[in-house]
């Protein structure tokens, strides 16, 4: 089951990033050493008790005047309207309800979303409250009231979040479905190969860069097995700031690789594999998913025998942290091995899937061992009890050491490659968690 999604709106200066990074943990503005992790992270997972969901934050609004303040807050709803399972609308007690306040909430009450109306700032409960009651004008429920800063009523304000999430479970039959999030840069022809596949022109497609406005499902039946492919386009040409389309882009793939089982990540042929593009594949790594990398427009490119070899090299390196991904080289226009995309697709599910018996793991791992002494500190030696499979898409494992502190990130890579071998995996990340067993519970 997907994560749901929550997106925050809100005027400037309410205190939506302060109410982003008290439930994200203070940790979004941290760089990490990992390609697709943004300076300015726009999205983070949390988990409350036994909940677990994405937030988004929709963008920074730059009040330059009140017409374009309030343009650019339709703007962001739209995005949140669009993309988010629920929506957090956030007003400020101190400023009061203001009228663009009420122009965005008549667009949260009509899109028919379950929107959660917080007000913020509220330090003092009993000194603000009867500020609070304003806000029952808006006429989107009880506001809901909180201080970001001072970490109060938030835990109230997730109860009440958690009630309008999804139902797990609910759509059983629908998650049979393989479904496949189609990503990329725009223009790069994502719904080109959605129409391709399709047969017929249900995605407009045409040559402005973010012609596509909304991420559409679409189910295609193959083989008699019905596939549902999320086309994440998405970029609205009303946005005119470079950086609120790069934005606006991220959260929609986000929240489509959220949703499927295999990622396709669309490269132009004609463009080569870019910074953006190691960026948005970062999306779909973190989460775990199944990843093809389709090089598009390869009829547009001059070939000899070294063409296809160079120009995997060049997206290994760019896309490094990726070795697992598998490379298909097609063509929208022509439809040149388009059709293998299905079966890449059901091999990289199965391979999500796949379960490997903890007695064979251990065989893999006690041999690796003996292969490769594992490393050692100050006279103290790693040594490995045991290994198993907790779960699968993406496959993951849990190894039982002496010390984790000795578990270098560089062995658990040489383990991981030792079970690729044995098993292949392609097209799928693999996750290890390491516990610590102290040797007397031997």
């Amino acid at each position: 089951m997907s994560r749901p999604v929550v997106a925050i709106v809100g005027r400037p200066n309410v205190g939506k990033s302060t109410l982003f990074n008290a439930l994200a943990g203070e940790m979004i503005s941290i760089v990490k050493d990992t390609p697709g992790v943004t300076r300015d992270r726009i999205y983070a997972d949390v988990t409350w008790l036994d909940n677990e969901f994405t937030m988004i934050d929709t963008g920074g609004i730059e009040p330059d005047s009140r017409d374009v303040l309030l343009s650019q807050m339709r703007e962001q709803a739209q995005i949140a309207i669009d993309t988010a399972d629920v929506i957090i609308f956030m007003t400020d007690v101190r400023q009061g309800l203001v009228d663009a306040d009420s122009k965005v909430a008549d667009m949260l009450r009509r899109s028919g979303k379950p929107v959660l109306l917080v007000v913020n700032k509220v330090d003092n409960f009993e000194k603000y409250m009867p500020d609070v009651y304003e806000f029952y004008n808006l006429g989107i429920g009880d506001p809901v009231p909180v201080s970001a800063a001072s970490r109060l009523g938030i835990g109230d304000m997730l109860e009440l979040l958690a009630e309008h999430f999804p139902e797990s479970g609910g759509s059983q039959e629908e998650d049979d479905r393989p479904r496949i999030a189609i990503v990329g840069k725009p223009n790069v022809g994502k719904s080109s190969i959605v129409n391709r596949l399709l047969g017929e022109n249900r995605v407009i497609v045409s040559d402005v860069a973010g012609t596509t406005r909304d991420a559409i499902d679409t189910a295609i039946i193959h083989n008699g097995k019905e596939y549902v492919f999320i086309d994440t386009a998405g970029l609205r040409r009303k946005s005119r700031i470079k950086e609120e389309l790069e934005r606006y882009s991220i959260i929609r793939t986000v929240t489509a690789v959220e949703r499927a089982d295999v990622v396709l990540m669309v490269i132009d042929a004609t463009e080569g594999v870019t910074e953006q593009d190691a960026k948005i594949a970062g999306i779909a790594h973190e989460r775990g998913k199944g990843v093809i990398i389709v090089v598009n427009k390869w009829d547009a490119i001059e070939k000899d025998d070294r063409t296809m070899k160079e120009y995997e090299k060049d997206i290994r390196h760019v896309l490094s942290y990726m070795p697992y991904a598998e490379i298909m080289y097609v063509s929208a226009l022509t439809g040149q091995r388009l059709i293998k995309l299905y079966d890449m697709i059901d091999m990289v599910i199965e391979n999500q899937t796949l379960r490997i018996a903890t007695g064979v793991l251990n065989e893999i791992m006690t041999e690796a061992v003996a292969l490769q002494q594992p490393p050692s500190d100050k006279g103290k030696r790693l040594k490995l009890y045991y290994i198993t499979q907790v779960s699968v898409k993406p496959p993951t494992f849990v190894i039982f050491v002496n010390d984790k502190e000795l578990m270098h990130f560089s062995y658990t890579r040489y383990l991981e490659n030792k079970i690729r071998e044995a098993f292949g995996f392609r097209g799928t990340p693999l996750k290890f968690f390491i516990r610590e067993r102290k040797e007397k519970e031997q």
